[in-house]
């Protein structure tokens, strides 16, 4: 069986869907952090059958809320404070998103002003849809 350490202080990423914490990875910045990360793949789940785990020592402000419930809103965090898990938190869809994806559409004028930033609203929660704040154009997330 492997064992993976505790952590102190920090937070854990749990429920993610088996084979999407190097997504999850690279989408959080989380390479860019002077802290320690581990990535647990395939790991059993009675929930889910397999899932990933991640477990970031370092405080959760560093965490962007917004992308990681884009990603996935079913993913749950456990906030860890001495060695314990102080907080359980759920995540739902962002209502905007900003540089997270890009839009589609070539007649956008984000393809034309390259500095501007690609925002996107979530126009139908149900669907899990999105819609480009200057065009309108659609990203459906499913």
């Amino acid at each position: 069986m492997l064992n993976v350490g505790q952590i102190h202080e920090g937070f854990v990423l749990d429920h993610i869907k088996a084979g999407k914490s190097m997504t999850i990875y690279h989408d959080l910045g989380l390479g860019k952090l002077d802290c320690t990360v581990a990535i647990i793949k395939n790991a059993r789940s009675n929930k889910m059958g397999k899932k990933d785990i991640i477990k970031v020592e370092c405080d959760i402000d560093t965490l962007d809320l917004d992308i990681l419930g884009f990603i996935d809103h079913n993913i749950t965090i456990n906030i860890i404070k001495d060695a314990q898990i102080v907080e359980k938190k759920k995540l739902k869809l962002p209502q905007k998103i900003v540089n997270v994806i890009r839009c589609r559409n070539p007649r956008c004028i984000t393809s034309i002003e390259h500095g501007l930033k690609q925002i996107f609203l979530l126009t139908d929660e149900k669907n899990e849809i999105y819609r480009c704040k200057y065009c309108e154009g659609k990203y459906n997330k499913s």
